[in-house]
């Protein structure tokens, strides 16, 4: 949650408590990021917000038939489990990790071109929010 202060000039600032957990979750994602670029990954998308406990984030992405796809995550360290699915149009599950960690990771080639959901779940936090990260990468 980001904090409003009032300054001696009547401005407002927002303190960033939880964007400093975004920005770590982000700095996690991108190392990933960069390391599949050697092995020929390129970016779709890449994304990082606060997520409160119990909570989903939903993102719809265009993924093309014949592509691979692998949806990469991080937590902040205040993550515990955070899970990622990958949902096609109909609400049909079609790809979800089973890990009990805070950098998920999910991989997918459609069958057919078209619009996709990736949800990511907070299912356990050691705070009531954390920042988060996703990237969707292909090749």
């Amino acid at each position: 949650m980001r904090t409003l202060v009032a300054t001696a000039g009547g401005a407002a600032l927002f303190t960033g408590l939880a964007w400093a957990g975004t920005r770590e979750a982000e700095s996690c994602l991108r190392a990933k990021v960069w390391e599949g670029y050697a092995d020929g990954w390129g970016v779709r998308t890449l994304t990082a917000t606060e997520l409160a406990s119990g909570k989903t984030r939903n993102y719809v992405v265009n993924l093309f038939k014949g592509n691979q796809y692998k949806i990469q995550t991080c937590g902040d360290d205040h993550v515990t489990n955070l899970d990622v699915l990958l949902y096609d149009q109909a609400g049909t599950v079609l790809a979800r990790d089973t890990t009990t960690d805070r950098q998920p990771v999910v991989e997918f080639t459609p069958t057919e071109t078209g619009s996709y959901y990736v949800v990511l779940y907070a299912r356990e936090l050691a705070k009531p929010e954390a920042g988060v990260a996703m990237a969707v990468v292909y090749k």
